[in-house]
């Protein structure tokens, strides 16, 4: 986008482009999201910016009408593969304050400052503003809908000290900590976190989303593949709660995320052993149900296709579901290979139930957490009554992300990722993509030797012949082009026979 049609966005107050950038206003001193209500400014005394830590780096304060830092990321850290795109996938489930400049640095295999080089240089911020960003939109949150003293707040959202904290919220939001809390938004507040919950050790936030949200189909996904002990679905359709277990870094921790949508997000809870985990256990939950996607951008590109454009127009804001935990996903996509999805969510509760880790305490269904790579690389796996190919593949890929051989974290190398898992015995190109699309949230996916996909194509009369080629169109958003064809029902479905 040129500088005039950011404008344009910020004068028609399009919601497409929150989160996408950010524009301040030299006369007030504020940043806001594209779509902030306010009188629109002149355009002189406007200013853009790729990120809010950009503009908060500026000296802007953000506003309090719209907030800001409650927009869905942007959709172009997910499509791009570069070292900026990965950088703040990981910027984004909390490496910076986990492990330094250095540890995000050592998972890009670049040094600290090539990787400072290269964000301030497209993003205008370096990792530490990035991250201090991040830290400044988990305290708001906890301050608006906890009742948590203000120093336990402060390290909660991984603040380093006491005075840093209320340093770095007068300055982004020109409020002290008491009055930001003080100033939390209502149950009818457009964008934000609700109100403050009232169940102890419950935190409610609102997940953002840009654009319509296809929520009836992501939760039928999800459903028909929930494994016992782990997640489960709760309610009936149209009104479900999705429920699991989350392996955080410093606890186990339990996310439940409502089926009704808000305007513009979903409710979710979170219910966490330790609050530093928030931002970690947010954006996981973020990646699951693919909420930083542009379905505007998706439908533009797959509707020049004339039979996309009908399903697209059939299911607009249809998403593609990532993972809470990819090492989670890639034992279940071999466990599942060449099995329907119910074997393979019946195989997915038999190794939950031998290997997975108890929670301290139940909730509800949820027992366990998800086996460890470390505890499935060493077991026989025998009760899971496979044959012996299968589980040598689980042992095999558990030893490889054990070892590094594999790498699958949020801002892993895409490519380099498949070729080690085409390299590992027993694991082929299907599920491969599939670990690539949910474990990596690779948006341009397409396995062309998928039975479900051509069958799909079939029933919506899309010609197969020539896939690649006709394929190349679709580009970057394959994956969504995949989730399209999944669902045409088939001809019982449409008619509503048995």
């Amino acid at each position: 986008m040129t500088e005039d049609s950011r404008y344009e966005a910020v004068r028609s107050r399009d919601a497409r482009f929150d989160g996408a950038f950010f524009f301040a206003v030299s006369t007030t001193g504020i940043y806001c999201r594209p779509s902030c209500p306010a009188t629109t400014p002149r355009r002189r005394n406007v200013a853009f910016f790729p990120t809010a830590a950009a503009a908060q780096g500026s000296g802007f304060r953000a506003c309090r009408r719209c907030r800001p830092d409650a927009v869905p990321g942007s959709a172009e850290w997910n499509a791009r593969a570069d070292v900026v795109g990965r950088a703040m996938r990981l910027i984004s489930d909390g490496v910076v304050d986990r492990e330094g400049v250095s540890g995000l640095a050592a998972r890009l295999g670049y040094s600290a400052r090539q990787v400072q080089r290269q964000l301030n240089a497209e993003l205008g911020a370096g990792p530490v503003a990035l991250a201090r960003a991040q830290r400044a939109h988990t305290a708001r949150i906890l301050l608006q809908t906890t009742g948590l003293p203000v120093s336990e707040v402060a390290f909660a959202a991984g603040f380093a000290s006491v005075r840093q904290f209320n340093d770095t919220l007068k300055e982004i939001y020109a409020l002290t900590p008491s009055a930001l809390r003080a100033a939390r938004p209502g149950k009818a507040a457009r964008y934000g976190p609700v109100a403050p919950h009232t169940t102890i050790g419950v935190l409610p936030l609102r997940l953002a989303h840009r654009g319509p949200y296809a929520v009836r189909e992501i939760f039928d996904h999800l459903q028909r593949r929930a494994i016992s002990g782990v997640e489960e679905v709760t309610g009936d359709p149209g009104a479900r709660t999705y429920r699991r277990t989350l392996r955080l870094p410093n606890g186990p921790g339990v996310a439940e995320v409502d089926e009704r949508l808000g305007e513009g997000w979903l409710e979710c809870r979170l219910r966490l052993t330790a609050l530093r985990d928030l931002t970690t256990a947010s954006q996981r939950v973020r990646r699951l149900f693919d909420l930083d996607a542009d379905p505007h951008a998706v439908a533009e590109r797959l509707g020049a296709d004339p039979v996309l454009a009908r399903l697209v127009a059939e299911r607009p804001g249809l998403r593609s579901p990532g993972t809470a935990d990819p090492h989670e996903l890639a034992v279940r996509a071999v466990l599942g290979q060449q099995v329907s999805v119910a074997v393979g969510r019946a195989l997915g509760g038999a190794l939950v139930a031998a290997h997975g880790e108890p929670l301290p305490e139940p909730s509800g269904a949820l027992t366990h957490l998800f086996p460890r790579a470390d505890d499935l690389a060493q077991a026989s796996l025998a009760e899971l009554g496979v044959p012996e190919s299968r589980r040598t593949a689980v042992r095999t890929l558990s030893a490889a992300l054990v070892d590094g051989t594999v790498t699958l974290d949020a801002g892993a190398d895409r490519d380099e990722a498949e070729r080690r898992l085409l390299d590992l015995h027993g694991i082929g190109p299907r599920t491969t993509g599939a670990i690539r699309m949910r474990a990596l949230g690779d948006p341009d996916v397409l396995v062309f030797g998928d039975a479900a996909v051509l069958a799909g194509m079939r029933r919506a009369g899309a010609p197969t012949a020539d896939l690649r080629g006709r394929a190349r169109a679709w580009r970057p958003w394959r994956s969504y082009a995949m989730h399209h064809f999944w669902n045409v029902p088939s001809v019982s479905e449409r008619t509503g026979t048995p």
